[in-house]
């Protein structure tokens, strides 16, 4: 039987390799990976987001629904916008709307900024921080700058839909009884702080100055307590200058002590009232404290006085506080997300 097995000369020289062909890393890949990885982190805070705008728009729809109803049941029909009440013409009993529940749509419009910046803010960059996970998406080529830009990038998308959209349902639901007896004024502090383009200026400035504690303070928790903090007293601070018009001069409006002042209707008074000198001087109303008629008249003749004032901010002002705020809480966001770029390089 032949051996079927052939056996050659024995080679002893170096082996040659086939080379291996690296493909090259794309910035396009990078980029990519960076966003599906800020994708996976984030996932669950944008679906409780939209669980939430979702629970607020079926609420909406349902209480407008009936405040339409109760609206066009002409029960209302004789109330108008200056008596600050409006009352049943059979039993005087007052009448309003159920606005409740648009009141803590627009209570949840003002903590946002509050809620995003402990619960997304915080947690953005200090949790991959406090575990060094940092550490393996950098080593995989991807650079500090899209590390941070693809992560606050989606953080700041959704947040500016979210608010957005929130304050646009606040908004819908609350036109039809706005500046009436019976329903919500502008310058209620839901209707206010909780409506307009301040509530997405508010919520980023929470987001931004959330993850820039989140670069220094490094410690998820810390960092959650300091978010909650800064907010929550930028947000008291803000209401503050609303009833103190800080930021928004009141009008003063002059009349004659012989004719009826002008009604309130829907501006927001200061409560401070008083009557007016030949020479200028502001003095309390107290001093003659009558209603307009002969008494009024004959105590302004006695103490010189020629005119009385109040002092109030008309509806128009509501976009005044509007834009106001919005300058004061979306530069101090942009201020907050250039300080966080510009400590990157150092802190990560």
């Amino acid at each position: 039987m032949k051996n079927s097995l052939r056996t050659g000369p024995l080679r002893t020289g170096p082996r040659r390799v086939a080379p291996v062909r690296v493909a090259p890393v794309r910035v396009g890949s990078l980029r990519s990976g960076a966003l599906w990885l800020a994708w996976r982190q984030q996932r669950v805070l944008v679906g409780i987001g939209a669980a939430v705008l979702a629970a607020a728009v079926a609420i909406a729809a349902y209480y407008r629904s009936g405040m339409l109803d109760a609206l066009h049941s002409g029960l209302f029909d004789h109330c108008g916008t200056g008596p600050l009440y409006c009352s049943r013409t059979d039993t005087g009993q007052p009448l309003v709307l159920d606005i409740a529940p648009l009141q803590y749509l627009g209570m949840l419009n003002i903590a946002l900024p509050v809620l995003i910046g402990v619960f997304w803010g915080a947690p953005l960059l200090s949790r991959d921080r406090e575990l060094g996970t940092h550490r393996m998406v950098l080593a995989q080529g991807i650079s500090r700058g899209q590390w941070f830009a693809s992560r606050f990038g989606l953080a700041a998308a959704t947040t500016v839909i979210l608010s957005g959209l929130l304050a646009g349902v606040f908004t819908w639901w609350w036109r039809p009884a706005a500046d009436r007896s019976y329903g919500l004024f502008w310058y209620d502090s839901t209707a206010l702080s909780g409506s307009g383009p301040r509530v997405v200026a508010a919520a980023l400035f929470g987001l931004a100055a959330g993850t820039l504690l989140g670069l220094l303070a490094r410690r998820v928790l810390a960092t959650m307590g300091l978010a909650l903090l800064v907010t929550g007293v930028m947000t008291l601070l803000l209401e503050w200058t609303h009833r103190t018009r800080l930021l928004v001069s009141p009008h003063t409006y002059v009349s004659a002590g012989i004719v009826p002042k002008a009604p309130m209707g829907d501006k927001w008074s200061t409560g401070h009232y008083g009557l007016i000198t030949a020479s200028g001087r502001h003095d309390d109303v107290l001093k003659c404290p009558f209603p307009s008629g002969a008494d009024l008249r004959e105590c302004m003749a006695q103490h010189g006085y020629v005119a009385r004032f109040y002092e109030a901010n008309p509806a128009g002002d509501y976009w005044t506080f509007q834009w106001t705020d919005t300058a004061v809480l979306g530069g101090l966001a942009l201020l907050f997300t250039a300080a966080t770029m510009l400590l990157l390089r150092r802190r990560v």
